[in-house]
């Protein structure tokens, strides 16, 4: 049974390091002497003039430190200045890059202290000459650390929408696309707010597909949404006041009406995609097989939703377990991607994340015969599941029988979204702090001979 979780461990490990933000920025930001290259394209230092870091995003403060390791500290204390958000868990002193503070830890909404990083991050971008260069530095859980709301919108109504949103399970693309209707940094509004000649967004995906509209938002991307777009996901959920603002309706309302076309977009601005879930879940594969493992790869696209893609990961286990020709084990199941998890009405405490969520909805369904030979996991790559200081959970048989020696149901915890509290009790929890990476889940269920 240790055997089993420890190589899940082991492969999920794996998976994590491959796209850690400084290995993926070090993979394309190189100092020869007086020339820097960045994603292929040689700058002459000499010739450059301010080279600006900005940026917002769990991988943030990894990307930077990276990014200033990279330079030189000869050329960043000469030419580099910069302002990245990042989670509160994540903010350490660099040379020249200031690692602010957006938000609290696990908790992934806007705040006050991310609104007033946004601002420094315009200031900065809006006095750059045309010899300057603009880098910006995006990662998943960049909408939440960037929040900038248009104005009659204040960040209350901003965080009373994306709660609500939140709670009523809509994708992050759903999520993205109204809160960049709503903002002056989001859907391309840093790119049009920067006078730099060059501006390059180096971009970790944690979106199925790698979108750049919605990546963060997309703050380097013209948006393609429109207000009526932003309108019709808030009314496919039935919003209303008072849990979204009525300010939030009627300024949609009023924009859809004038149906605009889109904005001009500034031209010297590229971006690309240095990390994506594909990378993590390629490592993970050969992690894997140099254990031993027969590997299946359901591939990084998988959304759904927690319990369904849990009960399949669960299913698909089982029945390669029970299967007669045992000579394919043991064998290894990935699959990446980001589900979502449906918010259950309930008055009782509860706290969880959808890898969790995803872990006990698989234990549940195998628990009237056990894990026998099992291990599942699933696990956030950046080290936050939910509002928790958790990345995601294993079960295995080890858990299961703890659970049901102190008389632990999953179903009642699976029911009102309290995987948490389960997996606290029953062991389980998956806990490594900030990984400074984010590139969606990775899921790995074994099966042993």
């Amino acid at each position: 049974m240790s055997k089993l979780r420890d190589d899940a461990l082991r492969i999920w490990q794996a998976g994590i390091d491959a796209v850690r933000s400084d290995k993926l920025i070090r993979n394309v930001v190189v100092r020869e002497g007086g020339e820097l290259t960045i994603c292929g394209q040689a700058f002459d230092l000499a010739k450059l003039g301010r080279i600006a870091v900005v940026g917002a995003g769990k991988a943030g403060a990894g990307m930077a430190a990276a990014f200033e390791d990279a330079l030189g500290s000869d050329v960043v204390d000469q030419k580099v200045n910069g302002w990245v958000n990042v989670p509160a868990d994540c903010v350490r002193p660099l040379r020249r890059i200031h690692l602010h503070a957006g938000r609290p830890a696990a908790v992934n909404e806007p705040t006050s202290e991310g609104v007033e990083g946004a601002r420094r991050i315009l200031e900065i971008v809006s006095t750059l000459l045309l010899e300057d260069l603009c880098i910006v530095l995006i990662s998943g859980g960049g909408s939440a650390l960037l929040p900038s709301p248009i104005p009659p919108i204040t960040l209350e109504d901003k965080q009373a929408v994306t709660r609500f949103l939140m709670h009523s399970g809509a994708t992050i693309q759903q999520l993205n696309t109204v809160r960049k209707r709503l903002s002056q940094i989001k859907g391309g509004g840093l790119a049009r707010a920067c006078s730099a000649g060059r501006i390059i967004g180096l971009i970790i995906s944690d979106i199925i597909g790698d979108p750049l509209d919605l990546i963060a938002s997309g703050p380097t991307y013209p948006d393609s949404a429109t207000d009526a777009q932003a309108l019709a996901v808030l009314e496919s959920f039935e919003a209303a006041p008072p849990e979204v603002p009525p300010e939030v309706l009627d300024y949609l309302r009023v924009r859809s009406a004038k149906n605009e076309g889109p904005i001009p977009f500034p031209e010297g601005v590229e971006n690309h995609v240095i990390g994506r879930n594909e990378i993590a879940l390629q490592a993970a594969a050969d992690e894997a097989q140099q254990l031993g493992y027969r590997v299946l790869s359901l591939g990084s696209d998988n959304a759904g939703e927690a319990n369904a893609e849990g009960r399949e990961l669960a299913q698909r286990a089982r029945g390669m377990r029970d299967a007669a020709d045992a000579t394919t084990l043991p064998a290894c199941i990935l699959s990446g991607g980001e589900p979502v998890v449906h918010l259950a009405q309930t008055d009782r405490p509860r706290k969880g994340g959808r890898n969790q969520q995803l872990v006990l909805a698989g234990l549940d369904l195998l628990k009237h015969d056990g894990l026998q030979r099992l291990a599942l996991l699933s696990g956030g790559t950046d080290g936050e599941d939910g509002p928790t200081d958790a990345a995601g959970a294993f079960a295995d048989q080890e858990v299961f029988e703890t659970a049901r020696s102190v008389g632990l149901d999953p179903r009642p915890y699976l029911d009102i979204n309290d995987a948490y509290t389960f997996f606290e009790q029953a062991g389980g929890l998956i806990v490594t702090g900030p990984t400074h990476t984010n590139v969606m889940d990775l899921r790995v269920a074994l099966v042993g001979v």
